[in-house]
C-alpha cells in the first residue's frame, strides 16, 4: 500500500540517521538503569570508555515491569542484565520493597522481551539488589533482605527459572556488588555496566529511532490542518468499484461491548430504582476510602427509631444482610435516596417490592411513598405483615413527574420489625420485561443494531483477586439468592443484572451473546492476591472451575430437562438461548500461569462442545509481548479468534489503516473488542468518530481475517465514570449519545456481507492527503442493497464521481451524512434521498462522514 511505502522510507530515513559506529569501536560499553523510582521501566546508555555516556532516549524505556498495581506499584528497581553462553539476555529486577518475589524475563535484542515471571523467593522479608551468574549448567542468584523478619545476603540456584533452590544466607563480603554509579546528562544514576558490540547498540538506537516515528504518528491531530494542508485546493476523486474482485466478508462485525463500569449496571441500564436494596455493601468495596459505605449507604431513618444491620436468619445465605427497626412509635420512616434520586414519571405505575417480617404477634401494615420536598406524588400499602420473611408487593401510580424523589417505606406499627430486598421498578422497562433494563437507554443501545453482545465485562469478568472473579452461577436464579460483590471499578455489584438477564437482551435485540469468562486468572492489576501479580486459581481447583465453565454452556444451550438446562427453563426460558461464541480471557498478561489454565479451560470446552467458538485474548494493546505471545498461543492451540485492544489518539488511527492487511488470512481471525479514538483529555469529537470511520472502512476492508469489533466502554453515568472516552452517557432522565456513537449507528445499520473493492484516483497524489479519504463499498445480499461509505478527514470538499454502472440499481437512494469541524461534540446526522445513476456525482464535504445505500433493481 502507500502508505506502507512511505513507512519504509521513513524508516531508511531514521536508520540514515542512526549514529555512526564509534572510530575503531568494535564494542562498547552499556549501562542499565532505571529513574523516576522505578517508574521508567528499563533504561540504557551507551559508552566507549565509560566516562562520556550517551542515553538512548530521554529515560526511553526498553522493558516495563507488569508487576502490582497501576499507580504505587508497576515499577522496576535496580534492574540487572546478564547474558548466557547461547547469546540470550536475561533482565532480573526487585519489586517492591516489601516483596519476597523478583521479576525475570528474556529477550534476544534487548528491546524484544518474552514473558515475565514473578517467583516467590522469600517466605518473610524482601527482595532487593539483585544479582545472578551462570556456573555451569545453572544460575546463581544472589540479593540483599532488610527491614522485615530476615535480613542479610541470601542466595538461590535455578537452571532454568521456572524453579528455585530453597534460599540460603552468606555474608556480605563473600558478594561484590557490580553497581556502579555514572554521570548521565548531568546526572548521577546507580546501575549496571557490561560490555557489548556496537551492533547491539545500534539496533537499541534504531528501535528508539522508530518508535519516536511511530509516536509521531500517533500524535498527528487535526488541530495540525491549517497549517499541514495551508495551500491544499479542493480535490477531485474518482472511485471504480472491481465488482469482479468481491469478497465475503463476516456478517458478524458491529455489535457491543457492555461492562459493568462506571455505574452501567447498577443505577444505569437496570431498571431498579432503589440503591443498596440488599443492604450489601461494604467498605471493602470502596478500599476503605469511603466510610459510609456501609450496609447503611442510601439510607435513612427519620422519627423515633434505631436503625440496625442484622446477618442472624437472613431471608438467604447470599443476601446475609438486611435492616431492622426498633420502633418505639408512629411515624417512623426508613427513606432511600436512589442513585442521585428517583426519577419518576406523571401517570407512570411503579412496582414495589419488600421482604418483611415482624415479632410474633405484632401485626401490622407498611406505607409506601415517594415523595419531593415534602410532597407525596404516589403512594401503596401493604398489609398482614406476618412474623416470617414473606415477598410482597403493591403498585404506585405517580402524580407529577421529578428527577429527584426519595422512597419512603412508612410501618405502622410499635415494635421491631426485619426488611430486606426493598425493590422499587418502573413497569414500563425494554419490552415490559420484569426485573427489566432502562426503557430509553436499552432502546438507544438496540438502535446500534449490534449482530452481537459482549458482557458483563473485561475487567468486571476476570475481577480484583481470585474471590472478586465473576463467577456466572451466583448471578441467575431468584434476586434474593443472587451474589452479590465487589465491583472491580470500586463499588457494588447487585447481580440483579444478571447472565439471565444479559441473555434475554440478545434475545430481544436479535443479537448473538458473547459472554467473557475468566481464563483461570484475576486481573493482572488486582488490589489482593500479592501486590496484584497474576495469581492464578489454585491448579487442584481448576477442574471445578473449568466444570463451571462448561455448565454455562449447558445452561445457555442444554436441553430444559438437564441438569443445568432445568434451571434457565425455570427462569422463564425453556427453550435454549442458542449460544455460539464464547470468551475467555481478556486482555491479560500471557505467562506460564495463564496458558496452562487457558489451555485446560479451551481443550475442555473443545471436547465436550466442539460447535462452540472460543475467543482468546493476545492482551491490552496492539503490540509488545503479551500481544506477541498472546498470538502465538492462539496459533499453537488453533484458538479460531482471539480478542485485541487498542484505545488511541486519532493520528494511530489514520496511519495504521493497513493494519489487518499484514494478516496470514491462514490463522485465527480477529475480533476487535475494545477500541476507541480519543483526543488530549479524553475527550470525543467530530475528529476522534471520523478517524473511527476512517478505520473501519479498512476494517470492511479486511472484514474476512476481522470477524467481530465492538467499541468500548458503552455507558458512563454522568458523576460516576471510572473510564474515559464512553460511547453513551446518560443521568436519571437523558441519555446523552456521542458523536461516535452516531458512527457506530450508521455502520451498524448498514453492514454488509460482500466487500467490493474500488479504486480511488484522487487528484493530489499526496500520501498524506490520500489517507484522509477512506471509501468502503458493501452488498448486503439480503436485501440486495448497495451501501456506499465516504469518508473526508481533510478540510477541503472532495468532489467525487462515483462508477455503478456495473450495478442494477433503483434511481432513488438515501444519504446520510454527519459533518462538523474537528472539535464539534453534538453533531447528529442528516438523511435525506439522493438521485442515484451509473456515474454518481457527489460532493464530500470536509470533514464529514457520509452513507449512501442504493437499492437493487
Amino acid at each position: 500500500m502507500r502508505k506502507g511505502v512511505l513507512t519504509i522510507f521513513m524508516l531508511v530515513l531514521l536508520v540514515g540517521n542512526s549514529i555512526s559506529s564509534p572510530r575503531n569501536a568494535d564494542s562498547v560499553f552499556v549501562f542499565a538503569y532505571s529513574v523516576n523510582e522505578g517508574r521508567s521501566g528499563l533504561t540504557l546508555a551507551w559508552s566507549v570508555d565509560k566516562t562520556n555516556w550517551h542515553a538512548i532516549g530521554p529515560e526511553h524505556c526498553f522493558l516495563f515491569s507488569d508487576f502490582g498495581r497501576w499507580g504505587a506499584q508497576k515499577r522496576m528497581f535496580s534492574p540487572y542484565l546478564f547474558q548466557e553462553e547461547s547469546g540470550t539476555w536475561h533482565c532480573i529486577w526487585q519489586l517492591n520493597s516489601d516483596a519476597g518475589q523478583f521479576a525475570h524475563t528474556t529477550s534476544s535484542n534487548l528491546y524484544e522481551w518474552g514473558r515475565q515471571s514473578y517467583p516467590q523467593v522469600m517466605a518473610s522479608g524482601n527482595f532487593m539488589e539483585p544479582e545472578v551468574t551462570q556456573q555451569g549448567d545453572h544460575f546463581l542468584i544472589s540479593w540483599k533482605s532488610e527491614g522485615g523478619e530476615k535480613e542479610g545476603y541470601f542466595s538461590a540456584t535455578t537452571k532454568d527459572f521456572k524453579t528455585y533452590t530453597a534460599t540460603k544466607s552468606y555474608p556480605k563480603n563473600d558478594r561484590l556488588s557490580v553497581r556502579k554509579e555514572v554521570l548521565i546528562n548531568g546526572k548521577k544514576h546507580k546501575g549496571q555496566l557490561k560490555k557489548v558490540s556496537w551492533d547491539l547498540v545500534d539496533k537499541l538506537i534504531k528501535n528508539y529511532e522508530w518508535m519516536q516515528f511511530h509516536n509521531s504518528e500517533r500524535a498527528e491531530t487535526l488541530t495540525d490542518d491549517p497549517m499541514q494542508f495551508a495551500n491544499l485546493k479542493p480535490l477531485e476523486a474518482k472511485i471504480t468499484p472491481k465488482s469482479d474482485e468481491s469478497k465475503r466478508i463476516s456478517d458478524m462485525l458491529i455489535g457491543i461491548f457492555f461492562e459493568d463500569i462506571s455505574y452501567a449496571a447498577d443505577g444505569g441500564l437496570y431498571a431498579e430504582l432503589v440503591q443498596n436494596r440488599d443492604f450489601e455493601y461494604n467498605l471493602n468495596e470502596k478500599e476503605n476510602r469511603d466510610k459510609t459505605w456501609t450496609s447503611k449507604k442510601a439510607w435513612t431513618v427519620s422519627g423515633n427509631a434505631t436503625f440496625n444491620i442484622d446477618t442472624i436468619n437472613p431471608i438467604h445465605p447470599n443476601n446475609r444482610h438486611f435492616a431492622v427497626l426498633d420502633i418505639k412509635e408512629k411515624g417512623v420512616a426508613l427513606t432511600n435516596e436512589g442513585w442521585d434520586g428517583i426519577p419518576v414519571e406523571k401517570d407512570k405505575k411503579y412496582d414495589f417490592s419488600i421482604f418483611v417480617k415482624t415479632a410474633k404477634g405484632n401485626k401490622g401494615s407498611l406505607k409506601i411513598r415517594l415523595v419531593v420536598d415534602g410532597k407525596i406524588l404516589g403512594e401503596g400499602k401493604i398489609n398482614k405483615i406476618g412474623s416470617e420473611w414473606k415477598k410482597q408487593s403493591t403498585i404506585i401510580k405517580v402524580v407529577e413527574t421529578a428527577s429527584n424523589a426519595t422512597l419512603e417505606v412508612v410501618p405502622e406499627i410499635i415494635g421491631t420489625i426485619q426488611l430486606d430486598m426493598i425493590s422499587l421498578f418502573p413497569q414500563h422497562t425494554f419490552k415490559n420485561r420484569k426485573n427489566g433494563l432502562r426503557a430509553d437507554l436499552a432502546q438507544t443501545i438496540a438502535d446500534l443494531n449490534p449482530t452481537f453482545i459482549r458482557f458483563p465485562g473485561g475487567c468486571v469478568a476476570h475481577g480484583d483477586g481470585l474471590d472478586n472473579i465473576y463467577r456466572w452461577e451466583n448471578t441467575i436464579g431468584p434476586l434474593e439468592s443472587r451474589v452479590p460483590q465487589k465491583n472491580i471499578w470500586h463499588y457494588h455489584q447487585t447481580a440483579g443484572l444478571g447472565y439471565y438477564e444479559y441473555f434475554q437482551y440478545c434475545e430481544d435485540l436479535g443479537a448473538a451473546p458473547l459472554p467473557v469468562v475468566a481464563a483461570g486468572v484475576p486481573c493482572q492489576n488486582s488490589a489482593t492476591g500479592g501486590h496484584g501479580q497474576q495469581c492464578g486459581i489454585p491448579m487442584e481447583e481448576m477442574g471445578d472451575y473449568v466444570q463451571s465453565v462448561l455448565d454455562l454452556i449447558e445452561w445457555a444451550n442444554g436441553d430444559k430437562n438437564s441438569k443445568w438446562g432445568k434451571k434457565r427453563a425455570e427462569a422463564g426460558h425453556p427453550e435454549p438461548f442458542n449460544l455460539k461464541y464464547l470468551g475467555v480471557g481478556n486482555e491479560d498478561l500471557i505467562t506460564d500461569i495463564f496458558e496452562e489454565r487457558f489451555t485446560m479451560i479451551y481443550d475442555a470446552i473443545k471436547e465436550k462442545y466442539p460447535e462452540i467458538v472460543v475467543i482468546g485474548t493476545v492482551g491490552p494493546t496492539y503490540r509488545g509481548t503479551d500481544y506477541e505471545q498472546g498470538w502465538e498461543l492462539a496459533k499453537k492451540l488453533e484458538v479460531p479468534i482471539v480478542d485485541e485492544h487498542y484505545y488511541q489518539p486519532p493520528g494511530w488511527f489514520i496511519n495504521n489503516q493497513d493494519f489487518y492487511d499484514k494478516y496470514d488470512r491462514n490463522g485465527p481471525k480477529v475480533y476487535l473488542g475494545e477500541y476507541a479514538a480519543h483526543t488530549r483529555g479524553r475527550r470525543m469529537n467530530i475528529e476522534t468518530s471520523l478517524c473511527e470511520a476512517l478505520y473501519l472502512t479498512a476494517v470492511e476492508r479486511n472484514g474476512d481475517i476481522v470477524s467481530m469489533t465492538s467499541f468500548a466502554p458503552l455507558l458512563a453515568k454522568e458523576k460516576h465514570m471510572s473510564w474515559t472516552p464512553d460511547l453513551i452517557y446518560f443521568n436519571n432522565t437523558e441519555v446523552k449519545p456521542t458523536v461516535d456513537y452516531y458512527v457506530q449507528k450508521l455502520y451498524g445499520q448498514n453492514v454488509g456481507t460482500q466487500y467490493i473493492p474500488s479504486f480511488v484516483d484522487l487528484s493530489a497524489g499526496d500520501n498524506k492527503v490520500e489517507q484522509r479519504v477512506g471509501v468502503s463499498i458493501v452488498k448486503d445480499e439480503d436485501s440486495g442493497d448497495l451501501i456506499i461509505k465516504l469518508v473526508n478527514l481533510l478540510p477541503v470538499e472532495v468532489s467525487s464521481t462515483i462508477d455503478l454502472s456495473d450495478f442494477q440499481l433503483k434511481s432513488e437512494g438515501v444519504l446520510t451524512i454527519m459533518e462538523g469541524e474537528p472539535k464539534d461534540e453534538t453533531v447528529i446526522p442528516i438523511e435525506k434521498n439522493i438521485q442515484i445513476s451509473d456515474n454518481l456525482e457527489y460532493k464530500i464535504p470536509a470533514y464529514s462522514f457520509t452513507v449512501i445505500r442504493a437499492k437493487s433493481i
